[in-house]
């Protein structure tokens, strides 16, 4: 199957959107209770994690998830902190080469997953703080629910910076 760079340059536009100005820990409750209850009003049978500095500071499973969801979180998450850029985009990045990042990135598959789903909290500059994500759905729903609820709460971030 021959894939088009056209989805991948989609997500490197999010992730160029998407950046932080700063992200601390009551951030990251605000953002995962955010996307906890957004999941929660659409039944959305995911897990819900954000890692900031390498340490889990959210972490919520919703009915319809296992132990594998956290699992799929843990191995997409350390692809965003080894790579710099979300789960999908570095899976998608090895498909428009030709390549299998299951097999050609070389890393523990046990590990590593390259599956849409967790996305970079990074600073404008592009220094990585962390990473936000779900396990749960179809990859690619996966990361349009993430790219929603960081979208959604970054335009309030800013609503309410200017007092809006």
């Amino acid at each position: 199957m021959t894939y088009s760079s056209e989805f991948y340059e989609q997500i490197l536009a999010e992730e160029a959107e998407l950046r932080v100005t700063s992200f601390d820990r009551e951030d990251a409750w605000q953002l995962g209770s955010r996307m906890r209850a957004a999941a929660a009003d659409r039944a959305l049978p995911v897990t819900v994690g954000i890692v900031l500095g390498g340490q889990r500071v959210f972490h919520a499973a919703l009915e319809g998830t296992s132990a594998d969801n956290d699992a799929w979180l843990e191995r997409k998450t350390a692809v965003v902190l080894r790579y710099g850029h979300s789960s999908l985009g570095v899976g998608e990045q090895f498909r428009v080469q030709g390549k299998d990042f299951d097999r050609d990135s070389r890393l523990d598959v046990d590990r590593y997953a390259a599956h849409g789903g967790v996305f970079p909290l990074a600073l404008a500059g592009g220094t990585l703080l962390g990473a936000a994500g779900v396990s749960g759905l179809p990859q690619r729903d996966d990361h349009a629910f993430v790219v929603g609820q960081l979208r959604e709460f970054l335009a309030a971030r800013r609503r309410a910076a200017a007092g809006w």
